[in-house]
């Protein structure tokens, strides 16, 4: 490949920052018993339930039957790769991201299994996960393709689904078998749903994104009574119920402490739960679980029970350090101390917990796939393999960098063992493994069947209607519908034909 110009000093970067694990206590805050990646998307996720079903999205039954049919096997990846098909012998083995945030632990991590990490051209965007495609095509286009390169949840299909631009797996020597303990919703994103590879997995993801709520813990005993996670999770284990509760808090305090974060916070959870795909018949399909999220948005905004705020605004943040918000949506990669939680949460360190919320739900997460014109498959091979497949070097990854790895039984012994991943993290929770809580919700996760290309323009297009338009505007459903329609339209002239 060519080489590819480095924006990042490697000997500096690639060191990883290792937090050791803790034993967890059995505090009675905790509730560990019960219950991913990089930058977030700049296209809000969405789905709900169908509406009839709407407010029984997080009841034990429905959990109960997601678990069932979404659940990983639990017999183990298969470690045993077949022949490479592509090019091999390389002198630079290129990798592209938008971000440092992951890519060297994971260079790290490959060096540490064999990997050479002095072949290695590491090109760093530095931009936000949403920009990173032009960047990619960019290259494409000068013909200075990376050997491998990430792609976020909400545009990977750009990529998976083109196979002048993405190999599938099976090129590098994988099946279905290495990737048996994967959370099947990250396989899904990573299969190909058009082109000459449908059907095949072109992504593999080395973390699950899984999501939860947090919420300051004074703050719920004095306004909603609770002491405990169990507790909370009663109180906000169904839409209706959280509805209810962000209404008594926001009455309460005379609409000064809002229970959610923002309205694209519960458009995250809504995602996961979503029951059709968002183009149906070639058009784009907004079923009665749009109407239903669009109300229960609403209703919070007027009574208060949900921030005005976007996320990633200049207000998201220090709502929760000032306590007008007292809660938020956060995935697995939004905990940490530099993160956005992270930040909201700094000026009540330590008051916080997190529970299951009302559904369960991803929120982001990357893929790494392979240019078919790659001339290091060996390396690209062995990369996938450690980050994604190996057991010992993803357990590794989860307590030491620490991520919430893509594989159903190494994080399984990790709860089990109630080890937790990062100590100032389960200090900020009162003690409590948060890991344990996120793995209840990643293994109920079930988007089989529901995954569009279309699906970040659509997506996207619906929320900001919905806020701008119903919420903040006051227009009829119907307007704000047909509104989001047509942004859809022009965004995507296909989608009219």
């Amino acid at each position: 490949m060519n080489t590819l110009k480095r924006t990042l000093a490697l000997v500096a970067t690639l060191a990883m920052s290792a937090t050791a694990f803790v034993s967890c206590g059995s505090d009675d805050s905790s509730s560990s018993k019960a219950a991913t990646t990089g930058a977030a998307s700049e296209a809000a996720t969405d789905a709900s339930a169908d509406a009839s079903a709407a407010s029984e999205e997080g009841s034990d039954a429905a959990s109960t039957e997601a678990a069932s049919s979404a659940a990983p096997s639990g017999q183990g990846n298969s470690t045993e790769l077949g022949e490479v098909t592509l090019g091999k012998g390389g002198d630079k083995f290129s990798i592209v991201a938008w971000n440092e945030d992951d890519v060297p632990a994971l260079i790290d991590l490959w060096a540490g299994n064999g990997g050479d990490k002095s072949k290695v051209d590491f090109n760093s965007f530095g931009v936000g996960g949403g920009k990173a495609s032009e960047k990619y095509d960019a290259l494409f286009d000068a013909g200075n393709a990376p050997d491998v390169y990430f792609c976020e949840a909400d545009w990977a299909l750009k990529y998976i689904n083109d196979d002048t631009k993405t190999a599938p797996l099976e090129a590098l020597g994988f099946t279905d078998d290495n990737f048996r303990d994967a959370y099947p919703y990250t396989a899904e994103i990573g299969r190909a749903t058009e082109g000459a590879n449908a059907g095949k997995m072109v992504g593999a993801s080395w973390q699950a994104a899984a999501g939860g709520f947090a919420y300051r813990t004074d703050l719920a005993e004095q306004y909603l009574g609770v002491k405990t996670p169990e507790e909370m999770q009663a109180k906000i284990g169904s839409w209706d119920d959280f509805v209810a509760a962000a209404t008594t808090i926001a009455e309460a305090t005379n609409k000064k402490v809002a229970l959610a974060d923002s309205v694209g916070g519960m458009w995250q959870v809504f995602a996961a739960n979503r029951t059709t795909p968002w183009v149906s018949g070639g058009r784009p399909a907004f079923d009665a679980s749009c109407e239903t999220f669009a109300k229960y948005a609403k209703t919070l905004w007027d009574n208060g029970g949900v921030t005005h705020n976007g996320q990633w605004t200049d207000e998201w943040i220090p709502a929760g350090k000032d306590g007008s918000a007292m809660g938020y949506f956060v995935s697995t990669w939004g905990f940490g101390e530099k993160a956005f939680f992270g930040q909201a949460s700094s000026e009540s360190y330590g008051k916080w917990a997190v529970v299951q919320g009302p559904a369960p739900y991803f929120w982001g997460g990357t893929w790494i796939v392979v240019n078919p014109k790659t001339d290091n498959g060996e390396e690209a091979q062995s990369f996938i393999a450690t980050a994604t497949v190996n057991p010992e070097t993803m357990r590794k990854l989860a307590i030491e960098k620490p991520e919430y790895v893509n594989n159903l039984t190494v994080m399984q012994t990790i709860v089990d063992n109630n080890e937790c991943p990062n100590e100032w993290v389960t200090k900020n929770l009162g003690g409590q493994n948060y890991f344990a809580e996120l793995h209840e919700n990643a293994k109920k996760i079930d988007i089989k069947g529901l995954i569009t290309p279309y699906d970040a323009t659509i997506k996207s297009a619906f929320l900001d209607a919905i806020t701008k338009e119903y919420c903040e505007g006051g227009k009829s459903y119907e307007d704000t519908i047909s509104k989001a329609m047509d942004d859809v339209l022009t965004a995507i002239p296909d989608l009219a034909k």
